[in-house]
């Protein structure tokens, strides 16, 4: 029986994106499992150059990062079946399921008894320039399915589908069970932490404020906390918030929390000087490193070298001489452009390259009309964006002032100030942010696009003007080989005519 699986190759950072992929595609047209390359075939592309080809599809559409690729492996019984069959299914089944949309290859591997094939396709559609989405039970409506029915046309073993759709709905409430717990188990956690958070930031700040013990319970009180076990009648010091259920015990909030670290704080720390840890002294540390020592000639064996030395036998290594091909690099480079560049476009004609070239021509100007859209769009929040950036400079004054630090009483005015400004506007520190940051993207993306398409309009001009070139070279050897012919022909008439007269 067949059976199907679906893997995806993300993203390795900017870098090397493609990273994964590029090894995978590898890996499945590897000669020794493949008899040698024969069991290897691609659609949409050339499988030497799959991997370019698809790194090209993706910088058209200025979608390089995520997902790169996916991975379907169709692995059948052993002994049910031989290599040339399952290549034929692997096929069938990869235009079927995929279309005519991506880039693929496929292979099959026979070098074990295990019989498997593979197919990796580009995540990004060449015709649409739309990724390719895998939703949760794909694999249940459409690929098994498809798998099934193939193999039943070549008298293969199937997997039942129906049997295991019960199993399957029991693991799913299972699952939807757990996820409940887990949510209800994340949401009170969740609320511990902020509560641990807050309580914490205001003892800091009862601490730096308060030159006693007894000033610093009076100002937790005055903060509206609830104090106990702090005259000796408790073991514990245990305090609890406006809004908490339940007193909260300070040893549990840290090392630095308990009532003996409290009461050494509030001697150590006042406003000027803010806590800080006893550092540790640094030590040398020496350490051993062992080095392969290169071994010594003998007195012969360096006379056995002079001498080979003298005779032309050991000559020095010759500098490099790739600078003499750099031109032919050059040209190699450009070719290889051009090439995946008529691929990419499907031209076959020069008419469909002037084609192409209108085409490019027109989206420029698309992109131009977007582009100027985008930073009028902008600059409507030209105002908002000089607020938000004063109020950046001084969000760390702000947060230290929150503290407790009034140190920066003046900053802290001046961000209520600006705060308030954008507030008359209909908006907040974190929204203007937000609106910043999606603008920066979709400029960013405007760029890549404007880039490529640059390029692309290059490369249509390169070739346009190799091939206008190359007709009137052939136009005029075309003329010059007429004009010989008809010389050679007045030649051929003036000897017949002094034949004749003599």
């Amino acid at each position: 029986m067949a059976v199907s699986k679906i893997l995806h190759m993300k993203d390795c950072g900017t870098s090397f994106h493609g990273r994964h992929l590029k090894s995978t595609i590898n890996y499945i047209i590897d000669s020794d499992k493949t008899q040698k390359g024969r069991l290897v075939s691609g659609i949409n592309c050339i499988v030497d150059y799959a991997y370019e080809q698809m790194q090209e599809t993706k910088k058209q559409f200025a979608k390089n990062n995520k997902r790169q690729g996916y991975h379907i492996i169709l692995s059948f019984k052993d002994g049910e079946t031989d290599a040339d069959t399952v290549f034929e299914i692997t096929r069938r089944f990869a235009e079927e399921y995929l279309g005519n949309d991506y880039e693929i290859v496929y292979a099959v591997h026979d070098n074990t008894d295990h019989i498997h094939s593979h197919i990796v396709f580009n995540s990004v559609s060449f015709r649409t320039g739309k990724k390719y989405r895998y939703e949760k039970g794909d694999w249940f409506k459409y690929i098994q399915p498809i798998t099934n029915r193939l193999c039943k046309e070549y008298n293969l073993s199937t997997i039942d589908l129906e049997a295991g759709s019960e199993e399957r709905n029991e693991n799913k409430t299972n699952k939807d069970n757990k996820k409940e717990r887990y949510e209800r188990w994340k949401e009170e956690k969740e609320v511990k932490v902020l509560w641990s958070d807050m309580i914490k930031r205001d003892i800091d700040a009862c601490i730096i404020q308060s030159a006693t013990y007894e000033g610093f319970i009076d100002m937790l009180i005055d903060k509206g906390y609830e104090v106990k076990n702090y005259n000796g009648e408790g073991k514990y010091l245990a305090i609890k918030p406006p809004g908490m259920q339940r007193f909260k015990r300070c040893k549990t909030l840290g090392d630095d929390y308990s009532e003996e670290d409290i009461r050494t704080r509030i001697i150590k720390e006042d406003i000027a000087n803010s806590y800080v840890p006893e550092k540790e002294v640094g030590k040398v540390v020496y350490c051993k490193v062992k080095r392969d020592k290169r071994a010594k000639l003998s007195n012969l064996q360096i006379r056995y070298y002079a001498k080979l030395y003298r005779i032309g036998k050991l000559k020095k290594k010759p500098y490099s001489q790739a600078w003499k091909y750099k031109d032919e690099i050059k040209k190699m480079h450009k070719y290889q452009q051009q090439y995946l560049f008529l691929v990419r476009h499907n031209i076959h004609t020069i008419d469909d390259l002037v084609s192409v070239n209108e085409n490019l021509l027109d989206n420029k100007k698309v992109v131009n009309t977007n582009k100027s859209k985008v930073y009028k769009a902008r600059a409507k929040y030209n105002d908002l964006f000089a607020i938000y950036e004063e109020m950046k400079d001084i969000e760390v004054c702000e947060r230290c002032y929150e503290g407790g630090d009034m140190s920066f009483a003046e900053e802290h005015i001046r961000w209520t100030e600006l705060e308030d400004g954008l507030k008359e506007q209909g908006y907040s520190y974190s929204e203007v942010e937000r609106i910043k940051e999606y603008y920066k993207n979709e400029i960013a993306k405007i760029r890549e696009i404007e880039t490529n398409n640059r390029r692309e309009i290059r490369i249509a001009k390169e070739l346009i003007k190799d091939n206008i070139v190359k007709d009137e070279d052939v136009r005029e050897e075309n003329v010059v080989q007429d004009k010989e012919e008809y010389n050679r022909e007045k030649e051929k008439e003036f000897n017949i005519i002094l034949i004749k007269e003599r």
